[in-house]
């Protein structure tokens, strides 16, 4: 690996980390890098995978005091990232990307748009029940499963998708959910990444430079995102997904 090459996988793995921190779809940053130095699709979404683990990581210590008081809404959601994680990264190994990956863009506009209309969703949702759900029912933990079976094949903006769905199904304070989408995300991209160690080809040096540049970067992130109103923080999200969406489209 050259000089400039590390430097610039570094640098957009740093720009990731940060990225998926507050909202996701960091691998669209270092995803598209890999491709342009030449990495192979598979190798690079398996390195980039792996690199990225102890990025969220960070990410989820970081928003750590969010998590207080949601030990049960995280083990049954976790479960179904777990899961979902699993099979994502089998259908990666196993089946072609066409199919999957042309409802990327359809699928993350989708979320975009309950982001954005979360206010409206959580009051039509109080209405409908006074008691609110802690914890969005079998349609949220399907929905979270959904999500991790997209998280483990590819990965881009599943944090888009979780802060979608917990908009639809969870009234929360939305810098609590975002905690609960960092843990989840970490769940999923650790059992892939575990996976791919185990059955697949991994460029090590890839995943190593990835993992100390998105670990700085969730970092930097979670202290940022912490600090960002639920207004800001929810257009960010929208802003990111759109422009994965159109990514993911071309």
């Amino acid at each position: 690996m050259q000089a400039f090459e590390t430097v610039a996988i570094a640098a957009a793995a740093v720009a990731a980390g940060g990225i998926n921190a507050v909202v996701g779809s960091g691998t669209l940053i270092t995803f598209p890098t890999l491709l342009a130095f030449g990495y192979p699709p598979v190798l690079a979404n398996v390195s980039n995978t792996i690199g990225l683990v102890p990025g969220v990581l960070s990410a989820a210590y970081g928003y750590r005091a969010e998590l207080k008081g949601q030990r049960s809404r995280l083990l049954k959601l976790g479960l179904a990232s777990l899961l979902g994680g699993v099979a994502g990264a089998v259908l990666l190994l196993k089946l072609s990307a066409d199919t999957f990956s042309s409802a990327v863009p359809v699928l993350i506009l989708i979320a975009c748009a309950l982001v954005l209309l979360q206010p409206r969703l959580q009051k039509w949702l109080a209405r409908r029940d006074s008691r609110g759900r802690a914890d969005g029912g079998v349609p949220l933990w399907a929905g979270v499963l959904g999500t991790g079976v997209y998280g483990g094949y590819f990965g881009a903006a599943q944090g888009v998708l979780l802060m979608g769905l917990f908009g639809s199904f969870l009234r929360d304070d939305v810098q609590r959910l975002n905690a609960v989408k960092n843990v989840l995300a970490s769940i999923v991209n650790g059992v892939a990444a575990i996976l791919f160690i185990a059955v697949t080809t991994v460029d090590w040096t890839v995943a190593g430079v990835i993992a100390v540049g998105s670990t700085l970067g969730g970092v930097i992130g979670a202290r940022v995102g912490r600090r960002l109103s639920p207004a800001v923080l929810r257009g960010l999200i929208v802003a990111v997904g759109v422009t994965a969406a159109v990514a993911a489209a071309v």
